[in-house]
């Protein structure tokens, strides 16, 4: 069994307008065996098609310069490198990923690019939910927050798809026996 913890950054903009459709820009992704080590790891960013410009805001938030979009393929190319990657036509996989927003890109993409998708239903799990119900927590967590409480060091930035999966891949080992799925 592959786990792959992973973390998307996407298009966003200050007050999300109700006429951009968010693309992802970067994917980040540590490979974890069933013994919880770290046999991988995945960063590349994304050429968005619909929105290419990064807004100020979404610079900010990501530090996702504009050049390092401007110079990585699109979504088609750089999701069959992830395919590849995490081995997932060729051993048992879980993507897991610190809530369901990540999911729902890899799926809003997919749709976009007209690429299947079956390889992310019923292959997914929601840690964020999942660790909001083993630690009893009346409100979910935020992933920087969680790291921290668990007593990590949050390395890295914030809101940087690899690091935000570097970190989470720490919390993910620590539970591991614990997560359903």
């Amino acid at each position: 069994m592959n786990f792959i913890v992973f973390d998307l950054e996407a298009t966003c903009w200050e007050g999300k307008p109700p006429s951009k459709v968010q693309e992802t820009i970067e994917i980040g992704a540590i490979r974890l065996n069933r013994y919880g080590e770290v046999t991988g790891t995945f960063n590349k960013f994304i050429k968005p098609i619909l929105n290419p410009r990064l807004s100020h805001f979404c610079r900010e938030l990501t530090s996702i310069e504009q050049e390092y979009i401007d110079r990585a393929y699109e979504f088609p190319n750089i999701i069959e490198q992830f395919q590849d990657w995490s081995e997932i036509f060729e051993e048992e996989y879980l993507l897991c990923s610190w809530g369901d927003f990540d999911r729902k890109m890899l799926i809003q993409d997919s749709r976009l690019h007209q690429m299947e998708y079956d390889w992310i239903e019923g292959h997914h799990i929601n840690l964020k939910g999942q660790y909001h119900e083993i630690k009893r927590l009346r409100r979910p967590r935020g992933l920087k927050r969680a790291v921290t409480t668990e007593g990590f060091e949050f390395t890295g930035t914030h809101h940087r798809g690899i690091d935000d999966a570097e970190n989470l891949a720490k919390v993910f080992a620590k539970y591991l026996d614990e997560w359903r799925y």
